[in-house]
């Protein structure tokens, strides 16, 4: 196994505007703490890991497993999610910085053990900075594997001393977020006669979907994956369907959309046709650019920010470290609701939209930490 920081990457292998390494050091953002490239070529692993902030302590985030169009791409990824991490961990009251890993490849033709079994010598080198968990294209079975060579590994199987599948409270994070955005808006906060729209109903977007059906929500559902649709409509036949994430976000009468798969669903394209009147999802980063969020207040559209109402499963993998108990857990993530409102009135009292409340109200928090 190899390992370098990022400062080893030529200049010639990033864009004329200074690319990874602009995004790495550039000052408003906070910068990163540290970023390692891996590489096992016994295994085929190539692997990045960020870590944002340690400030709160030991960074918390899961691995991703994408087939990334390059390997600067795939750190860009990482270093956007790694802090999104601190933010989201730090709202979240977690005792933790923020952290993530991306493994470049498609899962499905070169994920194997031995290249997990490498992925967690890598996680181990770190000594306890950086703690995984899963994510997009990695599972319960996945961490399993990559807890077999380090101890800073959650979301594994109940079998195997862990929690599970997180995307079980990630799903009720985000439900809370919804039912906070329905009492900001209208008063009552049931999603009850409401139209929700769920692009992408995989992992937790099929557990957000019960949510709100039980809440006597109408849900319409989009999906890459026509397995992943399917498998809704066989247990749920009155969910509808679109055809596509363009098509959902026109759709008439639309409440509230919800991006529940990768970022950046909020985009120049997006906003100026989107039909609802809230968004709030589980996707990360669904912000394309910074203006995006001012594009929507503009349209009056209200935001729920993804980091504050997705962070039910980082809230469960961290539990794991400390003794695993879901219904504490399960009562952390009901604060999201309080924590939304609370983003909701702070950007009402300072005139500034609810991702810019939310980015304040984590930067104190983290300052404190680092004072601390």
């Amino acid at each position: 196994m190899g390992v370098t920081t990022v400062t080893d990457v030529r200049p010639a292998s990033v864009s004329a505007d200074g690319g990874v390494l602009h995004t790495l050091f550039r000052s408003e953002q906070g910068g990163h703490e540290q970023v390692v490239l891996c590489q096992d070529r016994a295994s085929g692993l190539k692997a990045v890991i960020a870590l944002h902030s340690t400030a709160l302590g030991p960074a918390l985030g899961g691995t991703r497993f994408h087939a990334y169009a390059s390997e600067e791409e795939a750190v860009l990824d990482a270093l956007n999610l790694s802090r999104g991490m601190s933010y989201k961990n730090a709202l979240a009251g977690l005792d933790h910085g923020g952290g993530k890993a991306v493994i470049i490849g498609d899962p499905d033709l070169i994920k194997t053990d031995e290249l997990l079994l490498a992925y967690g010598r890598f996680v181990a080198s770190l000594g306890g900075r950086y703690v995984t968990a899963c994510d997009v294209g990695t599972y319960v079975a996945d961490m399993d594997v990559v807890a077999r060579t380090n101890k800073w590994t959650t979301g594994r199987s109940p079998e195997n001393g862990g929690a599970g599948d997180s995307s079980v409270l990630t799903a009720f994070g985000v439900f809370q977020g919804m039912r906070a955005s329905a009492q900001h808006l209208w008063g009552d906060p049931t999603l009850r006669g409401r139209k929700v729209g769920i692009a992408g109903v995989g992992k937790v977007g099929h557990h957000l979907v019960e949510h709100l059906l039980e809440d006597g929500a109408e849900v319409v559902i989009t999906d890459v994956r026509a397995e992943s649709v399917e498998r809704v409509r066989a247990k749920h036949p009155q969910v509808a369907t679109v055809t596509d994430t363009e098509a959902l976000i026109r759709t008439e009468g639309l409440d509230i959309y919800a991006p529940c798969a990768l970022g950046g669903a909020l985009n120049d394209g997006s906003v100026p046709v989107l039909t609802a009147k809230v968004v709030c999802g589980a996707a990360n980063n669904q912000l394309a650019h910074p203006g995006v969020e001012k594009d929507l207040a503009d349209r009056g559209i209200l935001y729920a920010p993804d980091y504050v109402v997705n962070a039910g499963g980082v809230i469960q993998v961290a539990d794991e470290l400390h003794g695993f108990d879901f219904d504490r857990c399960k009562a952390k993530a009901a604060k999201i609701f309080d924590t939304t409102l609370a983003i909701f009135a702070r950007a009402k009292s300072d005139g500034i939209p609810p991702a810019a409340a939310a980015d304040r109200l984590a930067e104190q928090r983290m300052a404190e930490g680092r004072r601390g």
